[in-house]
């Protein structure tokens, strides 16, 4: 087939999520996987949509669960990815979890026996001239890699991502805490501060270097820390009081309930444009995330801290999407070019094919002479394309979950208990006026 209308580049869920999309939409797709020509360090086989680290799409509940809402919306638009990851579901409590073997075989079957889809087994090394989506995931070919770092700027791709856990806002314990910049600088409030005396950060300190760490995967060895992304337990093992003239330092930082320096302070600076989201300065890791957990809420202030993510650093590959893309996930600088899946920011296999199916039906509506108006910002798929395409700084982005901390909050005053199945009752009903246009 040699008339195709559009180029995906990459096989993964999101490019066979768009591949799909746009293919039942009655357009002709060219999908060029290396796979097949050319491995990677992480896959094992040449199947389209291959999971490689973990067999679960994480909770199925759309109502308490902002990943299970997402799985409940892309069903409702006819995802490919949804439909053979529940006909291959293994037994894992309300989680959807799959048999991996035969759920990307059963996509790949899929794929290859559409009549509107071609799959070609090679690598791109350039980008498309013609309309086109790339979907090459964390770890995209060195040389496409420097194509897309040539279009946009050699800062616009970050190849080692730290990144630092993130906190939902109401689970902070603002009687500890308070708001205040380093020497009021700025409005003054631009941080939220937690405290620690000198017990208190000993301990911690201790938990730090003594917290299960884990290890670079093979294929990451070769990538150095730097000075600027230091893992906070790497920090304390080159000495006691390394972190405390680091990211923890309390100069310029008066607790208003001494009206002194604490010994120490961990801060957290808002992450997004709601302000329900705050990461943890400085603390990029390699502790495990039970570890993590465990440690992070011996916090003064985050004893009931709730992690929208948790900290990480690994290779990785990925726009600074915010920036560099438009709201129908367009390169602003050669909008025949749209991104989907990791590669733009976003984090996990549910929310990557989620992109993939936003990517193709934008596509499919340009193809056909017209536009789809994004969804609204309410609902799950929204609350993700909104983060990735201008829900966060370009300079601070990280890639994310999806959570409900990327939601705009209730309207007027509900019980905490409650707020989770509200927002899904409010996605519910806007994801269906959305459809219904």
């Amino acid at each position: 087939m040699n008339d195709h209308a559009i180029h995906i580049v990459g096989g993964g869920l999101a490019g066979s999520e768009a591949a799909w999309q746009l293919a039942e939409a009655g357009h002709k797709v060219r999908l060029s996987e290396m796979r097949g020509v050319e491995g990677t360090p992480a896959h094992h086989t040449d199947h389209l949509a291959e999971l490689v680290c973990s067999n679960s799409f994480r909770s199925d509940d759309p109502n308490r669960n902002a990943v299970g809402l997402l799985h409940a919306e892309m069903r409702s638009l006819g995802s490919l990815i949804l439909r053979e990851a529940d006909a291959h579901k293994v037994p894992a409590g309300s989680a959807l979890a799959v048999d991996r073997d035969g759920f990307s075989a059963a996509v790949t079957a899929a794929i290859e026996a559409h009549p509107n889809i071609e799959i070609v087994r090679e690598r791109i090394d350039a980008l498309p001239q013609g309309p086109a989506i790339l979907a090459t995931g964390p770890l995209t070919a060195a040389p496409l890699a420097a194509a897309i770092a040539s279009e946009t700027g050699q800062d616009a791709l970050a190849f080692f991502d730290a990144i630092a856990p993130i906190v939902h806002r109401d689970t902070i314990d603002m009687e500890i805490c308070w708001f205040q910049s380093r020497w009021n600088k700025g409005d003054g409030h631009d941080y939220i501060n937690c405290p620690m005396n000198k017990d208190e950060y000993l301990a911690f300190h201790a938990a730090l270097l003594a917290g299960e760490k884990t290890e670079f995967r093979e294929w990451e060895r070769d990538t150095p820390y730097f000075e600027g992304c230091m893992p906070i337990e790497v920090m304390a093992e080159r000495g006691l009081d390394t972190p405390r003239y680091g990211p923890m330092k309390p100069v310029g930082l008066d607790d208003p309930r001494t009206g002194r320096w604490p010994y120490a302070v961990v801060q957290l600076r808002q992450d997004n444009a709601l302000g329900t989201l705050w990461n943890i300065v400085g603390f990029q890791t390699k502790l495990r995330h039970a570890e993590q957990v465990r440690i992070f809420r011996t916090i003064p202030g985050l004893q009931s801290a709730e992690f929208a993510r948790l900290g990480g650093i690994h290779r990785n590959t990925f726009l600074k999407s915010p920036e560099l893309l438009d709201r129908e996930l367009r390169l602003k600088s050669r909008p025949n070019v749209r991104f989907a899946g990791q590669i733009t920011g976003c984090e996990g296999y549910v929310e990557s094919a989620a992109i993939g199916l936003l990517a193709g039906r934008f596509a499919a509506a340009e193809l056909a002479g017209g536009t789809m108006a994004a969804p609204p910002v309410t609902t799950a798929l929204g609350a993700l394309l909104g983060h990735i395409t201008g829900g966060a700084e370009a300079d601070t982005y990280q890639p994310m979950n999806v959570n409900f901390g990327l939601f705009p909050p209730l309207e007027g005053k509900s019980k905490k208990a409650d707020r989770k199945a509200l927002m899904s009752e409010r996605a519910r009903e806007a994801l269906a006026g959305w459809m219904a246009v």
